[in-house]
């Protein structure tokens, strides 16, 4: 009696393949195209609950949580952030390069609706 490994084979195979692409569309899932500029004096806010972050890009496109969103969409989610909570902890990622106006729009939309929460996110010199 002879017991055939070609089928467990084939099953660990397919196996192996689905978790090499299940593990890279998590990894790209979330990452946005931006370099963050250096500071001395940065600080983890990650640790905090319910933080809300917006991210620019150098051309000055905005995302929420890593998703891409329109000038409109982003007031209407700090709109309704500001109404849930008024102390809402706001993170602004910006790339290194984008232009300040666009950095000084996303602050004021959230200024403008009360919003006073707001951190700019750095990264060490170090790194």
């Amino acid at each position: 009696m002879e017991i055939n490994l070609i089928p467990m084979i084939d099953i660990m195979l397919i196996l192996l393949i689905f978790f090499m692409v299940a593990t890279t569309i998590k990894n790209t899932e979330k990452a946005l195209p931006i370099e963050l500029p250096q500071s001395t004096a940065s600080t983890n806010l990650a640790s905090q609950e319910k933080l809300l972050v917006i991210g620019i890009d150098a051309t000055g496109t905005k995302y929420i949580d890593s998703a891409k969103v329109t000038t409109d969409v982003l007031h209407e989610r700090i709109r309704q952030a500001a109404s849930a909570n008024a102390e809402q902890p706001i993170r602004v990622d910006a790339d290194r390069q984008t232009p300040y106006e666009h950095l000084v729009e996303v602050v004021e939309l959230c200024q403008f609706e009360g919003l006073r929460n707001i951190s700019l996110r750095t990264r060490d010199v170090g790194k």
